[in-house]
């Protein structure tokens, strides 16, 4: 589990601005998603080309994130990233100039729909009624890399708890543009992931600064069971 550090003098200029560090004291559960992202067996399994070790340690804090909006009326979504021949040519530059050639082809095998990577970690507590969507992109919601929006929009889903790895990419990438299509955005400060804490940290400060309200896992449930009841 990475070590959570905030800089004191963000947490500061964070209260000076808006008056309080935390942006929510309520939500509305049954409008709510937990958006999981990309927890598959090609980031979290030893030895995968796109392998992040500590993602295996948030797991269980997903799950019961999960079993907590299920248990107030909410829905869970699970986002799989995948790599097909649309998506590689839709992003070519990308796929040209950030990774290397042999990598590279191993990566899109990995994430290729079927392929030994693309499955959701065996360890995550799937429901028969939560969503799977695809995505081809960092983010979930920019035009070309996914339904999410239209999926999210036709439930009435206004706010959004983020889970997944990694921290500082999709996870990242998503949050962002969720709180700019006018989504209330909670991330999950020990239910996301990344390579090291430096990365992971510098993530949760642009959050809490700008985009979304920084809870722990034991803070989203408690602000679950608060809003439901």
């Amino acid at each position: 589990m990475h070590r959570i550090e905030i800089p004191e003098g963000l947490i500061a200029r964070i209260i000076a601005r808006r008056g309080r560090l935390h942006v929510f004291d309520a939500i509305e559960p049954a409008r709510t998603a937990h958006v999981v992202v990309d927890l598959q067996h090609g980031f979290m399994a030893a030895g995968q080309p796109a392998e992040i070790a500590p993602a295996r340690d948030i797991v269980p804090n997903v799950n019961r994130i999960s079993a907590a909006l299920r248990q107030a009326g909410g829905v869970v979504v699970y986002i799989q990233h995948t790599i097909d021949a649309e998506g590689r040519a839709a992003w070519a530059n990308w796929y040209r100039s950030f990774s290397h050639p042999e990598r590279r082809a191993r990566v899109d095998a990995t994430f290729a729909e079927g392929g030994p990577g693309h499955a959701l970690w065996a360890e995550l507590d799937v429901r028969p009624k939560d969503l799977v969507v695809r995505k081809r992109r960092f983010s979930a919601f920019i035009p070309g890399s996914s339904d999410l929006h239209a999926v999210l929009q036709a439930r009435g889903v206004d706010t959004l708890i983020i889970s997944g790895t990694a921290t500082n990419t999709c996870c990242e990438s998503t949050a962002r543009d969720a709180s700019m299509m006018n989504y209330q955005v909670i991330f999950a400060a020990d239910g996301t992931a990344t390579h090291t804490d430096a990365e992971h940290n510098a993530t949760l400060g642009n959050m809490m600064s700008l985009f979304a309200d920084v809870m722990t896992t034991e803070e989203i449930v408690a602000l679950l069971a608060k809003s439901a009841g």
